[in-house]
C-alpha cells in the first residue's frame, strides 16, 4: 500500500517521529507536496489547518489527519478527512494503516472516522519507539506537562504526567548527530515529575552525551523557576550553548496566576540575574494581548520586556486562542500604542523577534 506524508515545514519533527514508528511496521511515509497514492497523512496545527482543509477534502485518496488541531477539534477535522488520529500517533497511525491495508474500516482506538470513535487504549512509552530513523529529527527526551497554562495545548495532547526517554536510548540517537538538540516542555525537568527537579538525572544525561550538546535552547526551553546555580552549572560544564531560552509570558503576577503558569515575576527576575552570573544570554518568551490583562498588566509586561532586552533577547508573540485550551474562543485584547512602538524599536535594534502584530505569522505556510 502506497502511503504518503504531506510535507509541511511546521510538522517536520512529527514526520521524523512517525516515519520511524511506521517504518517498524513496514510502512514508508513518502514525502509529497500534494495528496496522492492510496493514503496521504497530514499533521496540522490550529493555525495552518484552514490552509489545507480544501486540499484534503478534494483529495483523490484516503486522508489521515493528526496533530494538535486534530486532537483539539476532531469533529471539525472529520468533516474533511477520512480518518482523524486523536492524541499520540506512534501506535495509532501504524495500527490504522495495518487495518486499512487488510481491508478494514479503520475503526481503531484513538481514531475518529465518520461517526465512530473510541478513545485510545494506549499511552506511548518513549523508549518503545525510535526518536527518528532515516528522516532525522530532534530527540524528544520528555513528554507531558504537569502545568495547565491557559494558552497551551500540550497537556491536552500528552497529559499532565511527564514521561522521559531513558539516557541509554537518548545517547543512542544523539550519537547520530554532530550537534545534539532536544525536545521537551522543560529540559531542566528531565527525569522528574516536572515540578521538583532531579539534577542528578539531568547530569547523568548530559555527561553521557559525547558530542556537542545544546540544552535549554531551541527547539526546547526551560521554566524560570528551574534556572538556578545547579542547573546553570550543569549547562556551563557539559553544554555548548551560550544562550538559555525560557518562558516568562507576562510581567504581571496577576496574569501569571490566572494563566496557571506556576511561577512569579520574582522568579523571572531571579532567572535573568542567574543567567548574567553564569555568562549565559537569556532568550525570553512573552505573550502580549492576553484577553484578561489590564492596561497596567500590559505595561508591566512591557517594562519586563525592556529590562530583558538590555541583557538578552526577547521573543514576543500575540496571544492565540488555541482550541482545546481554557482560553479557547477568547480574542486577544488590543495592544497599547507604547507596546507596539517599543516592540518595533527593539526589533529594529535586533533585540526582539516574534509575531506580536499578527499571531498567524508564527505557523502560517508560505504563500
Amino acid at each position: 500500500m502506497q502511503v504518503n506524508w504531506r510535507y509541511i515545514h511546521a510538522s517536520r519533527n512529527s514526520y521524523a517521529v512517525l516515519y520511524a514508528a511506521c517504518e517498524k511496521e513496514v510502512f514508508t511515509l513518502t514525502p509529497v507536496d500534494e495528496p496522492s497514492g492510496q493514503v496521504t497523512c497530514y499533521s496540522l496545527n490550529s493555525l495552518n489547518a484552514s490552509h489545507y482543509r480544501d486540499e484534503i477534502a478534494a483529495a483523490d485518496c484516503l486522508t489521515i489527519v493528526g496533530g494538535p488541531h486534530a486532537t483539539a477539534c476532531p469533529e471539525e477535522v472529520a468533516e474533511f478527512a477520512d480518518y482523524v488520529v486523536i492524541g499520540e500517533g506512534e501506535f495509532s497511525l501504524p495500527r490504522l494503516l495495518r487495518d486499512i491495508a487488510s481491508g478494514g474500516e479503520g475503526r481503531i482506538p484513538g481514531v475518529l472516522t465518520g461517526n465512530w470513535h473510541q478513545p485510545a487504549d494506549t499511552c506511548v512509552l518513549l523508549d518503545r519507539y525510535p526518536a527518528f530513523s532515516e528522516m532525522k529529527g530532534y530527540i524528544e527526551i520528555s513528554r507531558g506537562c504537569p502545568f495547565a497554562c491557559g494558552y497551551c495545548q500540550t497537556p491536552q495532547i500528552f497529559g499532565h504526567c511527564m514521561r522521559h526517554r531513558s539516557v541509554d536510548a537518548i545517547t543512542r540517537y544523539a550519537n547520530r548527530h554532530e550537534q545534539v538538540r532536544f525536545i521537551s516542555p522543560n529540559a531542566f525537568a528531565y527525569g522528574s515529575d516536572g515540578v521538583h527537579p532531579r539534577w542528578e538525572k539531568v547530569e547523568r544525561l548530559l555527561a553521557a552525551c559525547k558530542n556537542q550538546v545544546f540544552f535549554g535552547t531551541f527547539p526546547s526551553e526551560v521554566r524560570p523557576e528551574f534556572i538556578c546555580n545547579e542547573s546553570l552549572t550543569l549547562v556551563n560544564r557539559y553544554c555548548s550553548n551560550k544562550k538559555l531560552h525560557f518562558g516568562a509570558q507576562s510581567g504581571s503576577d496577576t496574569v501569571l496566576q490566572r494563566l496557571g503558569r506556576g511561577h512569579t515575576v520574582a522568579d523571572i527576575h531571579t532567572a535573568l540575574d542567574r543567567c548574567r552570573d553564569f555568562a549565559l544570554e537569556p532568550v525570553v518568551d512573552f505573550i502580549v494581548g492576553i484577553p484578561f490583562e489590564s492596561d497596567e498588566d500590559q505595561r508591566a509586561t512591557l517594562e519586563l520586556i525592556k529590562e530583558t532586552a538590555r541583557a538578552g533577547k526577547v521573543h514576543v508573540h500575540r496571544f492565540i486562542p488555541l482550541p482545546g485550551t481554557s482560553l479557547a474562543g477568547s480574542p486577544a485584547r488590543t495592544l497599547l500604542p507604547e507596546v507596539e512602538k517599543t516592540c518595533g524599536s527593539l526589533a529594529l535594534s535586533g533585540r526582539l523577534t516574534g509575531s506580536w502584530t499578527r499571531a498567524e505569522e508564527r505557523f502560517s505556510p508560505p504563500e
